[in-house]
């Protein structure tokens, strides 16, 4: 494991803003931090990242090395820039406070402008940059000592769909190389590029592991089914079928709760060869991280 935090814990006064969070990290994985505004995302990401301690428990990276942060590259949620110096500049500087020579230094940034794709703006001033290219410019400083483990607090809740498109494609590429700790409450976004998910809740995991075991244990058994016809027979008819428990329709696509996935998409294509029903979409439900979420903070 790369880092494996065991009843890690933090209390400001009397309130307990994450409690006993016992989890691992693998190697070259990028898993999901995900939950509500106020569940302790920013503070568990801030022990992790070495930035606070925690009030108990404790964080093992590697071989209990103990100092980690030199392993560790972290974007905050509002990343501030010297917005006078130009994009290179300030990528040359920060890798000058990890201790790189100059000539280091200056390839080091080149190599994260391109990889980042803003390598053409490199001699303007930060404060021009749009905001997707500012959260391009906060990986790629958080990237620029090679890190081992990549922590990104809500990096794309405040972009336009633009920039978001293009920073989800960047962590995309990005985990092929790292481990990826992505924290979010936008859980569509978790979905499309991690792996794992960590579900918080009022400051306690409820939920743990693979995001494709995890949507297998929460998948609801439901279809969706379009009719090239639209009858009131067809609603009735449905009901009548053996696994079949509930139907609903929106405008003309029929929502159906059953028993038994396998069994009713049998009895459903059946009848519609027997009615002369034209199926023109058929969908399975995929349960989706707002499903499980939901789920999971109500067990």
């Amino acid at each position: 494991m790369l880092l494996t935090a065991k009843f890690l814990t933090k209390k400001y006064h009397q309130d307990i803003a994450v409690n006993k969070l016992s989890f691992s990290l693998e190697d070259h994985k990028c898993i999901a931090l995900i939950g509500p505004n106020g569940a302790g995302k920013t503070t568990t990401l801030r022990m992790l990242a070495g930035l606070i301690k925690p009030t108990a428990g404790t964080i093992s990276f590697l071989d209990n090395i103990d100092d980690f942060r030199p392993f560790i590259g972290y974007l905050p949620q509002h990343p501030v820039f010297h917005e006078w110096m130009t994009g290179e500049e300030y990528l040359i500087y920060v890798a000058r406070l990890s201790k790189m020579n100059k000539k280091t230094a200056i390839k080091r940034a080149h190599t994260l402008l391109h990889d980042t794709k803003i390598f053409e703006a490199k001699d303007k001033r930060v404060g021009t940059y749009s905001g997707g290219m500012k959260q391009r410019l906060g990986i790629a400083q958080a990237l620029i000592h090679q890190p081992k483990l990549l922590i990104l607090d809500e990096p794309v809740s405040a972009l336009d769909p633009v920039g978001r498109r293009e920073v989800l494609t960047l962590i995309e590429n990005l985990k092929k190389k790292m481990t990826i700790l992505f924290s979010t409450h936008i859980l569509s976004d978790a979905d499309e590029v991690c792996d794992d998910l960590l579900l918080l809740h009022q400051g306690e995991l409820v939920e743990s592991g693979s995001i494709s075991v995890l949507r297998k244990e929460y998948e609801s058994s439901k279809i969706e089914v379009t009719f090239m016809e639209d009858s009131e027979q067809i609603h009735d008819a449905l009901l009548t079928l053996q696994t079949v428990i509930n139907v609903s329709k929106v405008r003309q696509t029929y929502h159906l709760t059953v028993n038994s996935l396998n069994k009713a998409r049998q009895e459903i294509f059946q009848a519609a060869l027997e009615q002369d029903w034209s199926i023109t979409t058929f969908h399975i439900n995929r349960a989706s991280l707002e499903d499980m979420f939901m789920k999971a903070v109500k067990s």
